[in-house]
């Protein structure tokens, strides 16, 4: 389920593991969503590059065989990335409970 909804996420926006596990009615959950996050990394399907953590910080870069992987793939995207965080956090943020409705 948390690879379904990270497949939604459009291009040149993220969201975060919190905002995940609340829209699937799991809010406290983040880590959980971080664990199957680690395991999407196998299906070339699954944006795993869009999932931030709350402050927009690429916390999952180490999961992407290259420490820069994960910056190349958002600013291919438009987003910028300054010290391993999104510039601009809050206007490329997606909210699955509010765009999903």
């Amino acid at each position: 389920m948390v690879w379904d909804v990270v497949r939604l996420i459009p291009p040149g926006r993220v969201t975060t593991y919190g905002h995940i596990a609340e829209y699937l009615g799991a809010k406290g959950s983040a880590r959980l969503v971080g664990y199957a996050m680690n395991a999407s990394h196998s299906q070339p399907d699954v944006p795993a590059h869009r999932v931030v953590n709350r402050k927009g910080l690429l916390t999952g870069k180490h999961h992407f065989g290259h420490p820069e992987r994960m910056q190349q793939l958002l600013e291919a995207e438009g987003l910028i990335v300054q010290n391993d965080q999104i510039v601009d956090f809050e206007k490329h943020l997606w909210v699955p409970s509010r765009e999903l409705r």
